[in-house]
Formats: C-alpha cells, structure tokens, sequence
C-alpha cells in the first residue's frame, strides 16, 4: 500500500498527502465538521470512515458510465489513492429541489422541483467565502477556458442523471450536491469528493435529511444518518 508523505492540503473535511509518485496523493477522510465559515465546529463519529466508503462506492459508478474521476482505489477505512490534479478553482451546484441558500435567496419553499435542475458556479476562494460565478467572471479571471467550462457544465448533467437514477433505487432523493474538477495530464476529471458532507440526500418516503444537514441545523443522529447512506449503497452493490 502507498505510503502518505508530506501533508499536500488540508481542508474541512480532508487532509491531502504528497505519495513517492508524482501522479498520485493519498485523501483521509476526517470526522471533524464545520459549518457556517467555521463559526460552528465539531465532530460527527465515523464521518471520515462514510465518506471514504461512499466516494469509493460513487466514483467506480462513474467510471463505468463514461466519466473520468481522480478516484484510484481505496486503501483502507480512511484513506484513498487519487491522481494528483490541479484543482479548477470553480465548484459547480447542481440543485434538482430548492434547498439551502437557493431556497433562501429566491423565497422557493424547500423542497419545491427544479425543472430543469439548477446549474450554479462558485468561486473557491481561500478565505471560503464562495461567491457566484457566471461565465463571464470564469473568462475574465481565466479559471477554465470555454471547452473546459462546456465540458465541465456537460459532465455535471450526466453526474446528476447517474446518480439521481442510482439513489433512487436505494430510496434516496438527491435534492442537490457539489462537484469539482482537476486537471491531469491534459484532461478535465471529477475530483474532490461527492457524500454526505458535499450533497443533500433525503429519505425518499420521509424526505428526513441524511446528510451534513443534520449537523448544520442540528437536527440530531448525524453519525446514524450517514451510516444509512452507506448502508443502502452497499445493500444495493450486493444485489
């Protein structure tokens, strides 16, 4: 197994460690949680574990749909082996349901269908403030060029159809979630992480969140919540 170096980047969820290979870093999932630009802080137990789980449960999905991941394989309950990318600095939403600021910003009563989906763009900046992007700011700030914004805008949409179809089966709606992208070696590819932490996943029949919602609006057994999710994925894989 490769063995994690120097400590790349770290961030709420997540430290980043350099391997012995260029092309390659090492993730660990942590269980520390923060909300609100760190103005809420904590912990949700075996959080770390989940979200290693699912991604190595959501990415092969992927794979095997056409769509190129950072995702290499799983080395044990905490850490992953990922292709080292250079970060687009840009974190694309996609929202089936109105939640969240959307919810908040245009009055939409929570849960209300987005048809189509929304498509919002924000800037991941340092200080993790996240402004909206539109094309316009991503061409003059020279974030993405017009084919990789087309590609990435494309990517999201096939994304979203994949695993709106997959949770769906596992009696889960996927109201919105977050999605990053790399570069490596010439080529645009999903990165960062797609769980708990980055999507809204409500119980089908009881629209009850079993996500970070649970932590954010201290709505209590965020811990259960979590393993829920990864319990109907890997019900679902031994089908």
């Amino acid at each position: 197994m490769p063995e994690p170096g120097k400590l790349f980047s770290e961030g709420k969820g997540k430290r980043i460690y350099e391997t012995d290979d260029p092309d390659y870093a090492i993730v660990y999932f942590k269980d520390e949680a923060m909300a609100y630009h760190g103005l809420k802080r904590g912990r949700i137990l075996g959080k770390g574990e989940v979200n290693n789980a699912v991604c190595a449960h959501i990415y092969p999905l992927l794979e095997r749909n056409g769509i190129g991941t950072h995702f290499v394989e799983q080395l044990d309950r905490r850490q992953s082996l990922v292709r080292k990318c250079e970060m687009i600095p840009i974190a694309f939403k996609v929202r089936n349901r109105a939640a969240g600021s959307l919810s908040e910003r245009f009055g939409l009563p929570v849960g209300q269908k987005m048809e189509p989906c929304v498509l919002e763009m924000y800037y991941r900046d340092e200080d993790e403030t996240a402004p909206l992007l539109n094309a316009w700011h991503i061409r003059a700030m020279k974030l993405a060029t017009d084919e990789e914004l087309s590609e990435m805008e494309a990517v999201a949409m096939k994304v979203n159809s994949i695993l709106t179809a997959y949770l769906a089966e596992i009696g889960i709606d996927l109201i919105d979630f977050k999605l990053e992208f790399g570069r490596y070696h010439g080529k645009v590819i999903v990165a960062d992480e797609i769980s708990p932490d980055t999507a809204r996943f409500w119980d089908a029949k009881t629209h009850e969140p079993l996500d970070f919602d649970r932590f954010r609006r201290d709505l209590g057994n965020a811990a259960e919540a979590y393993q829920e999710v990864l319990h109907r994925m890997m019900g679902m894989d031994e089908q």
